[in-house]
């Protein structure tokens, strides 16, 4: 099993820092970065040097928003890209959909499945079941 490369755009210190525990404890994630907002985010990823195969979001970000990096994300390198948020609506989870995250998932109810999920693409499962 992979350990994948990932790179967290989380504003609040407190979410980065747990969510980061959290995943390299139950599944072989390696976090390479982090931004809380949008531009360094966008310029982090831009670099060539930095290779990641998960990129983990935050809608609302300190500055600029999770959708912007969405959009440069789509066109920079080729990984998987899911948003995490707070505000997972409906019409959240399709706008982030069709800006080309992967999956997107709820902070207070979907972190265990964002966990399973990352298992998954480590474990070298790249399908992408169709989300709700």
């Amino acid at each position: 099993m992979q350990r994948l490369k990932t790179f967290i755009v989380e504003d609040s210190p407190v979410i980065r820092e747990t969510l980061i525990a959290t995943l390299e404890e139950l599944v072989p994630v390696q976090v390479v970065g982090t931004a809380e907002d949008e531009a360094s985010a966008v310029q982090w990823l831009a670099q060539n040097n930095h290779q990641v195969d998960l990129v983990i979001v935050d809608i609302f970000l300190k500055a600029g928003s999770g959708l912007g990096v969405l959009r440069a994300e789509k066109s920079a390198q080729p990984c998987r890209i899911v948003v995490l948020s707070n505000y997972a609506t409906p019409d959240m989870r399709r706008k982030c959909l069709e800006l080309g995250a992967h999956r997107v998932f709820d902070k207070s109810t979907e972190i265990e499945a964002l966990i399973q999920y990352c298992g998954q693409l480590a474990a070298g499962d790249l399908s992408d079941p169709v989300q709700p």
